[in-house]
């Protein structure tokens, strides 16, 4: 194991099954591990950690909270949580927080196929651990089904189609979790209308903070940032409530602020486009006029 800048670097699925005491996998390049059944002793825990492959860690039974890194992911149900390759990490220190099940898989084991050209548009994958899906009965009842299929096939004797099976169960997989996702996202209304809560909060106090301007327009990394969330999530998760992406609801934001500042003040649109964190005051008309049809001016005329 490759170790750099505190990171522990594990670059193939072959060398993960020998830190966790196991037999050589039958395809190099993907496995199932059921940590229920292994001895994790090797394992380097409450450290860095990178992987090279896809991770798909399935908690079916576990009650609790787990750490990773600065916070805490509540089981309480069991739920699915996804890694991408080069994704960082800390392991949990608890031994208790490797039970479950976890597929692994290589990029080059889906490269020839659809998936290979569309595993990045499922958004989860750059998700926090913490962000993990919470599964219903219902939901945890058909994972549990895939991973036994996927099992399955791989205890059986290796032929010219089980690359194609296996690939078709994976995508399988993770469209039923997109599904639940969105689900995920409309249930807990109360947690993410939170999470808007404080969003919009966030962004009346940026433009309240004269020394805010230095900085330019609030971002996307900066709220992401502040509200302690990955920005695919929080991307994803006010398109489903509002229809709209952090840039946008940004956007939507700046505007609102505008149309205020352009009917209640005598200042004009050049200051406004300053006040407002812009560089130019044409960055700042190109914008109102895309999302009002209307020019800065248009609209204070249209209040006289």
């Amino acid at each position: 194991m490759e170790q750099q800048s505190n990171i522990n670097h594990i670059k193939s699925i072959s060398q993960l099954v020998r830190l966790l005491g196991l037999p050589a996998p039958l395809h190099p390049l993907i496995a199932l591990v059921d940590y229920n059944n292994v001895s994790i002793e090797m394992f380097p825990r409450g450290h860095k950690v990178s992987l090279d492959f896809y991770k798909i860690s399935f908690k079916p039974t576990f009650t609790g909270y787990i750490k990773y890194g600065q916070g805490y992911y509540d089981f309480e149900e069991g739920g699915l949580a996804f890694l991408k390759p080069k994704q960082i990490v800390f392991s949990p220190e608890d031994l208790e927080s490797y039970e479950g099940i976890a597929l692994y898989f290589h990029p080059d084991f889906i490269r020839n196929y659809s998936l290979g050209k569309t595993i990045n548009q499922y958004g989860f994958f750059s998700y926090d651990v913490s962000e993990a899906l919470f599964l219903s009965a219902k939901e945890k009842e058909i994972i549990a089904n895939l991973f036994t299929t996927i099992a399955n096939e791989l205890d059986n004797n290796i032929d010219h189609f089980s690359q194609d099976v296996l690939v078709s169960q994976i995508e399988l997989l993770l469209n039923y979790s997109n599904r639940f996702y969105n689900r995920q996202f409309i249930t807990r209304k109360a947690i993410n209308h939170e999470i808007i809560t404080s969003l919009d909060k966030l962004l009346n106090n940026y433009f309240e903070e004269e020394n805010r301007l230095k900085d330019g327009l609030p971002s996307v990394k900066y709220v992401s940032t502040e509200l302690k969330l990955s920005q695919r999530y929080l991307s994803d998760m006010l398109r489903s409530l509002t229809g709209l992406n952090t840039q946008q609801y940004i956007q939507n934001a700046i505007i609102e602020r505008a149309k205020e500042k352009l009917s209640t003040t005598n200042l004009s649109v050049s200051e406004i486009a300053y006040e407002l964190g812009f560089e130019h005051s044409q960055s700042f008309s190109k914008l109102f006029k895309t999302k009002t049809n209307f020019s800065p001016l248009e609209f204070r005329q249209s209040f006289n």
